[in-house]
């Protein structure tokens, strides 16, 4: 063991595409040493930043940075309440800096630390959208023009176009409160018209993926999955709520296209049962959400065991430093399947110097030691994260109804 400690643990937040991300510092008392971590829970930012100067820090300051698992076990069990979304990320993103130290003292990427290279580099998928069919064509023939073989299909927001940018206007009552609303018929419908006219023009030579989002009632997305069959879906996503995955067995039983799911998984009694069951094809977790490199690792293991493959969740609201460690746990395990990625602009670039790369669908690490991400601190700042109300997540049915986005 080396005699290096824990000196110091921050949040860096900052939000250079208008969405907010976590970042988390750890310093150690060797000056030059440190490592980097990504805690975004971009809804509740600044309550993950609390979590970890006012909680994690003075539990960890002191702490020999050699002890990875302790030190997650430690921080998970200290509040003694467990497994919430703020917690987890505060706790993911120390894990992940430390992981990150981990490999620039062995002078390895964290892929070569998690036991090496399964493949050279992880195929991705990209999200197409379109207000009609064509102009969705038109997005996926663009996506196809720069080598990406795997591509999710969208018309509109989550549950298809909302209101008045369709014309089939969404009818509620006098006075209903202001939400973002959606007619579960009316998506189910245009969803299906719209494969159809995608396999038309592009055929099924190309991977085409679906993201439900909990939109539906059990009972119409076992429908609606069923009736996707014919589109031959690489996978569909988020068919169900957590609080819901009762019905994945009959789900299972009634539609023949793959299912992913784990999205808003937080705690490992909600993934135990459908992996053991076999009633998913993907577990797609968000990895900070569910505590780091450590626990998503361990998730990817017990996954293996029984066939079902990764499709770790990689939207915009993740920074570089997070999308290296999702490139690390898919390097280095047999049972990848497929990785989401939303890309980087030019100022994360700048901001998150060595983000990986994107070559002809394929993501590839920059194989410097640890996770291989540096973080420009006074760039950062420039881009100050602020509270947004998210109109999206004000899910409604036509009659007003909230329900989960």
């Amino acid at each position: 063991m080396s005699n290096i400690t824990i000196r110091n643990v921050k949040a860096i937040l900052t939000a250079p595409n208008g969405i907010n991300l976590v970042a988390v510092k750890v310093e150690t008392n060797e000056p030059e040493l440190y490592g980097l971590g990504c805690a975004t829970f971009t809804q509740r930012c600044f309550a993950v930043k609390v979590a970890i100067e006012e909680y994690l820090r003075p539990l960890l300051i002191g702490r020999s940075v050699d002890n990875i698992e302790d030190i997650w076990q430690l921080s998970m069990s200290n509040s003694y309440w467990r497994n919430d979304a703020i917690l987890n990320n505060a706790i993911s993103g120390v894990d992940e800096a430390l992981w990150d130290i981990k490999g620039k003292l062995a002078n390895m990427p964290v892929h070569d630390l998690l036991g090496g290279k399964c493949r050279e580099a992880a195929d991705v998928y990209r999200h197409a959208d379109g207000k009609s069919p064509d102009e969705l064509v038109d997005s996926i023939k663009r996506y196809l023009d720069e080598g990406i073989r795997n591509i999710r299909c969208q018309m509109g927001a989550y549950g298809g176009m909302m209101g008045n940018n369709t014309k089939q206007v969404i009818q509620s009552p006098a006075g209903a409160l202001v939400g973002s609303y959606y007619d579960p018929k009316q998506y189910m419908r245009n969803t299906l018209r719209m494969f159809e006219h995608v396999r038309k023009e592009i055929g099924f030579d190309v991977e085409l993926l679906h993201d439900i989002h909990e939109r539906l009632a059990p009972s119409d997305a076992i429908r609606f999955c069923h009736d996707l069959d014919e589109f031959k879906l690489f996978f569909i996503e988020d068919a169900l709520p957590p609080e819901q995955v009762e019905w994945f067995s009959e789900l299972r039983n009634a539609s023949n296209s793959p299912i992913a799911m784990g999205e808003l998984f937080t705690h490992p009694l909600e993934w135990k049962r459908l992996i053991a069951e076999r009633l998913i094809d993907f577990i797609r977790v968000h990895v900070s959400m569910i505590g780091g490199i450590s626990p998503a690792k361990k998730l990817a293991s017990f996954a293996e065991a029984y066939g079902v493959r990764t499709a770790l969740h990689g939207p915009g609201d993740i920074t570089p430093v997070g999308v290296a460690a999702h490139l690390a746990i898919d390097l280095s395990i047999p049972n990848f399947g497929i990785q989401e990625f939303a890309g980087f602009s030019e100022i994360e670039k700048e901001i998150f110097p060595g983000c990986p790369e994107l070559i002809n669908g394929y993501l590839y690490p920059n194989d410097r030691p640890g996770l291989g991400i540096e973080l420009n601190e006074e760039l950062a700042a420039r881009f100050p994260c602020e509270y947004k109300e998210n109109l999206w997540t004000h899910a409604r049915l036509p009659d007003g109804t909230a329900v989960r986005p």
